[in-house]
């Protein structure tokens, strides 16, 4: 078996440091041809956030090729538990208390995909016509809304993650496994996307495929409503190879 894909890739990124902070503490990977991509968010107010994102980035960029998605996923879960523990080694050795990082990354192999994450950077799939959130946020916020305090939920705020690799000494990763369709748009984004602009806004931009246009969109969009952090977006495209694209001409 293999991971080589039925589906042609596109995919684009950008980020943005914000109006406020001074260092960008976000970091992304895009790398169709390996069907790997991924958003890290350096947990802010902790020192060396972007040290601890670019390590996240780095491991997986660094998988070896999988043979198969279990392969892939397990491989991915390895990797980023290695950082988990450098992360923890290094903040001991610095001495401040978390050296830390969430992490969103989505998984291609043949026509499946799997989403794996850990705290509340997200993924989103745009599926002909509908917008639809396939991670769940790892924060104090969603916990209570799951248990149905929405008052409590909005009372905490968006910004108390649970999960987070280097928060504790051992790191859990949810994986969503999910059957690419043809045209299947995917978003990949840290907070400062997700906390700004409403879902309809992002299937509005989603809704014309265009990753290059669409991330430049999804940035300006954050931080013209109000968004002050870091703030990272990557758009990912799926065409089928095999579907039938056979055009009728409308005058015969």
């Amino acid at each position: 078996m293999s991971c080589d894909s039925a589906f042609h890739w596109t995919s684009a990124a950008r980020t943005d440091v914000g109006p406020v902070r001074s260092r960008n503490e976000d970091a992304y990977l895009v790398q169709p041809e390996r069907g790997l991509w991924a958003v890290a968010d350096g947990m802010g107010g902790h020192a060396f956030g972007d040290l601890a994102s670019r390590a996240v980035v780095d491991a997986l960029a660094a998988l070896p090729p999988p043979l198969d998605l279990a392969d892939f996923i397990a491989s991915a879960r390895a990797g980023l538990s290695h950082v988990n523990q450098a992360l923890r080694s290094s903040a001991l050795e610095r001495h401040v208390p978390v050296i830390g990082s969430t992490v969103v990354a989505l998984l291609a192999c043949g026509r499946d995909t799997a989403s794996l994450w850990a705290g509340d950077s997200r993924i989103y799939l745009y599926r002909q016509g509908r917008l639809q959130q396939l991670t769940r946020d790892h924060s104090q916020a969603e916990e209570l809304r799951a248990r149905g305090a929405d008052a409590a939920a909005a009372a905490v705020g968006s910004n108390m993650i649970t999960r987070a690799i280097g928060a504790s000494d051992t790191i859990e990763f949810d994986v969503a496994p999910l059957a690419v369709r043809d045209g299947d748009v995917f978003l990949l984004c840290s907070d400062g996307l997700s906390n700004p602009v409403d879902e309809q806004s992002i299937a509005t931009v989603l809704a014309n495929a265009d990753c290059e246009r669409a991330a430049q969109e999804l940035i300006a969009m954050a931080l013209a409503s109000g968004g002050r952090d870091n703030v990272t977006a990557v758009v990912v495209h799926a065409e089928d190879l095999s579907a039938d694209r056979t055009m009728i001409n409308p005058a015969l």
